[in-house]
């Protein structure tokens, strides 16, 4: 792809996104929607292959549909309320397709059957965009509604998407579905706190992008997309190993790494709420994702033969793909636990 071209489309989707995220008129909000999905289709296929376009297939079917769920609830409240503007909610009918619309962009339970199978049909840095910039506008509509939400059936969406994507990611080789299913548990936190604390679902946000973007620009150095690619890089970069574990066990939530700040926060804030069983099982489920972040790390650091390895006589060839922000995202991702007191202030 032409790097106008790309620069063409990287600009539609940013304008789609800024347009969902500032709008309060229902109408702009689709449309910003509809510009953001359909944009983002040539990143999908840009590697030509039936992988890559079976991926844009099943992404733009599943898209398309919630998209036209959300129009559908987007005319009937405008028919029943004689308004657009999204603080506006007429009855629960409603709000309950409105969060069914949402959740399936979002890729939560139970519509989260195309986020693994999309993530792993494309590239590294599609993967990293889908898992991440296309969540913006979804998560923005939902922070400014929350107040006209079901909460039985937010928490019940958020508690099942935490266990899919614990479950889910047990017995996956790819990189790419764990990461996906990593992200499907994410959400599940995030849409837990909302209805105590949207801040939290922000600062949530926030360290999960920052966490999956610098596990995908680690992985995108050296190509790694098994684990049997990963186990195998410890002798070519070893450096890059060190950090791609190091961000694994920040990204399961292992304290004192930065991804326990939201874990814990959440956890707090459900406790003063009277959540005690819902905060429990979470802090539970969460031991999922860091098995098989462990897993992981057991299969690239402590399984290596001890004796003369056959790997280390290749050719060390120097990646040419750039990593600017490589060294402050892994500083971020792995040490801001310290600075909680001043983030939590800030919310």
């Amino acid at each position: 792809m032409k790097p106008p071209i790309l620069m063409a489309i990287l600009t539609t989707i940013f304008t789609g996104t800024i347009l969902t995220m500032i709008s309060s008129h229902w109408l702009l909000i689709w449309i910003g929607l509809e510009i953001n999905m359909l944009a983002i289709i040539p990143i999908l296929t840009k590697k030509t292959n039936p992988r890559s376009t079976e991926a844009a297939t099943k992404y733009f079917l599943t898209q398309a549909t919630a998209s036209m769920l959300l129009m559908f609830t987007i005319i009937t409240n405008a028919m029943n309320s004689g308004q657009w503007n999204i603080m506006i909610i007429h009855n629960n009918l409603t709000s309950l397709t409105i969060i069914i619309a949402l959740t399936m962009k979002l890729g939560m339970t139970p519509f989260h059957f195309w986020v693994p199978e999309v993530t792993q049909g494309v590239t590294l840095m599609a993967g990293m965009l889908l898992l991440t910039w296309q969540k913006l506008a979804p998560i923005s509509i939902m922070i400014q509604i929350y107040p006209s939400m079901n909460p039985n059936i937010l928490l019940l969406t958020a508690l099942l998407s935490i266990l899919v994507g614990g479950w889910g990611g047990l017995n996956q080789t790819q990189l790419r579905k764990i990461l996906a299913y990593s992200s499907i548990a994410h959400m599940g936190w995030m849409m837990t706190i909302l209805m105590f604390y949207p801040s939290l679902t922000i600062l949530n946000l926030l360290i999960y992008l920052m966490l999956t973007i610098t596990m995908f620009i680690m992985l995108n150095v050296n190509t790694n997309t098994t684990t049997l690619s990963l186990s195998n890089l410890w002798n070519k970069a070893p450096m890059i190993t060190m950090m791609i574990l190091i961000s694994l066990l920040s990204l399961g939530g292992l304290p004192p790494l930065t991804g326990f700040l939201p874990k814990w926060v959440i956890i707090q804030e459900l406790t003063k709420n009277s959540n005690i069983t819902m905060a429990t099982t979470m802090a539970i489920v969460a031991l999922l994702n860091l098995y098989f972040y462990m897993r992981l790390i057991y299969s690239t650091s402590l399984t290596m033969f001890p004796s003369f390895n056959n790997t280390k006589m290749k050719w060390q060839f120097q990646s040419t793909k750039r990593t600017l922000l490589l060294s402050p995202l892994v500083i971020l991702s792995t040490l801001t636990l310290p600075l909680s007191p001043g983030l939590l202030t800030m919310n």
